[in-house]
């Protein structure tokens, strides 16, 4: 939970934060005079005998009431500044993410599902998180300062239960987060059990197995049905934590009634007191509690998930001890429920060795390439490589700059990397001709006008010495001017 707590407070941008302090000053005012104006029409107006002087000070709290209104619509127009770049920062995180595991291999088919609904429900709850706590601790501040304005011997009797009862219910907010996982997590296992079940309730029927598949959903119905009792316990600690918080500190300034009264207290102020806590602090702790253990548990659970899913740490490339490329019980599938292309595949080509891969069409030639130079993820085994190099059988040029088109299987590279393999291939004088590193690529122009980029691949191979180059199969006749040919070698065909 602290690290979605984290996130959501490193995503607040500093200025529309402030905008948003700012407009919250107005609206501060009816909290703060609520108690006072009641304090004054009680003492000042209608227990003096002077019912217009306590109509007056009724009516400037509707005039604060108003003040506070333009105050929250300001803040409301506000609210969108702070919450679209947050979404728009969650769109990156869950495309970036599932972008990384497709080049991987692993295309993730919940995606969308997170993109579409996912990122809405954390945005929407975001805003309500920022809501309700921003108008909770508007609420306190207004009330504490208008308790000290009132009858300063009340305070103490109020805020210490106060403080403890969101104390307590902050504490349980870790429990009520895990329960509420455990809860997801139950009911997604009942319903893929139920839906195998209820998938093949034919046979289950034609077979007389009915008590076969009760024993199936029996597990998952228990599960869930313990799940939703865990979360109706944190729902009666929750109560417990209002009652605390919200009705003891109404007990407490009537108990002291008398107390209060025999050091100068008037009625009028016990009864602002009274104000502050019924109309003041009880609203503000009961929005806090509903808006914390609903909005933030979906909240803190959702985005969870999100981060999970985009933090998936990027396979590790294990070198092997010297140049050359070893493959180990290999296994990979375009999907979980494909046949594999490659199964439990062993291979060792030593370095300076030389290996041609030849078959037809679909038998894995160029998903062996692409695993071999760390483009896709085995879904088992080990692949090991020295430093590699991919040839590809035509030059691919996007639309992008020159950086991009570089440096897109590296996107860390810096200007001086990216400077230094351009020369290294021969290449410098076409990237100064199409204007530099951060010029817009137009493919079409490039490959009619500037036929070279399609050498830079045989450049690269014939100018350095990589351990292990790899090229992948030809899908047609014709041949990139200036690409690397096979070299025959004598004995009899692999």
């Amino acid at each position: 939970m602290k690290r979605e707590l984290r996130y959501g407070l490193a995503a607040l941008p500093r200025r529309p934060v402030l905008a948003l302090v700012a407009w919250s000053v107005p609206e501060a005012l009816p909290a703060a005079v609520l108690g006072v104006a009641v304090a004054r029409a009680v003492d000042d107006g209608f227990l003096a005998g002077r019912p217009l002087v306590g109509l007056a000070w009724l009516a400037a709290l509707l005039a604060a009431g108003a003040v506070g209104a333009a105050g929250a619509r300001q803040v409301f127009r506000r609210l969108g500044e702070v919450v679209e770049p947050f979404r728009d920062d969650l769109v990156r995180l869950v495309v970036g993410g599932a972008l990384r595991r497709a080049v991987a291999g692993r295309p993730d088919d919940g995606a969308v599902a997170r993109l579409t609904r996912q990122v809405e429900i954390v945005r929407d709850t975001y805003a309500g998180l920022i809501v309700v706590c921003r108008g909770f601790l508007v609420t306190v501040v207004g009330a504490v300062l208008g308790l000290l304005a009132v009858a300063p011997a009340v305070v103490p009797l109020i805020l210490p239960p106060f403080a403890l009862g969101c104390g307590l219910f902050v504490a349980t907010l870790g429990v009520a987060a895990g329960r509420q996982r455990a809860a997801v997590r139950a009911d997604e296992r009942l319903a893929a059990a139920a839906g195998g079940v209820l998938a093949g309730v034919r046979d289950v029927v034609a077979r007389g197995a009915e008590e076969h598949a009760a024993r199936l959903v029996a597990g998952p119905v228990a599960e869930q049905a313990a799940a939703e009792r865990a979360l109706a316990g944190v729902a009666a600690l929750r109560t417990l934590c209002f009652a605390v918080g919200g009705w003891l500190p109404l007990v407490a300034v009537l108990a002291a009634g008398p107390w209060l009264s025999a050091r100068g207290v008037s009625a009028g102020a016990v009864m602002g007191g009274l104000t502050y806590v019924l109309f003041g602090l009880q609203p503000a702790l009961n929005r806090l509690f509903s808006g914390l253990g609903g909005s933030g548990l979906r909240y803190v659970v959702t985005l969870g998930r999100l981060l999970d899913a985009a933090s998936e740490p990027a396979p590790a490339i294990a070198v092997p001890r010297g140049p050359g490329v070893t493959l180990r019980g290999v296994t990979f599938a375009y999907g979980p429920h494909a046949e594999p292309v490659l199964r439990g595949l062993d291979l060792d080509v030593p370095g300076g060795d030389h290996l041609a891969v030849v078959g037809p069409s679909g038998i894995g030639k160029s998903t062996l390439a692409a695993l071999v130079c760390g483009l896709l993820r085995p879904a088992a085994g080990t692949v090991r490589a020295a430093e590699r190099v991919l040839i590809p059988q035509e030059a691919y040029v996007f639309t992008g700059t020159v950086r991009d088109n570089l440096a897109y299987l590296w996107p860390s590279a810096t200007a001086s990397h990216i400077e230094r393999a351009a020369a290294d291939v021969g290449a410098a004088s076409l990237v100064q001709r199409l204007g530099g590193l951060d010029a817009t690529l137009d493919p079409a122009a490039l490959s009619a006008g500037s036929g070279s980029c399609s050498r830079w691949p045989g450049r690269t191979c014939r100018r350095h010495r990589w351990p292990c180059s790899t090229r992948p199969p030809a899908t047609s006749t014709r041949r990139p001017s200036g690409a690397p040919r096979r070299r025959s070698r004598p004995g009899p065909a692999p």
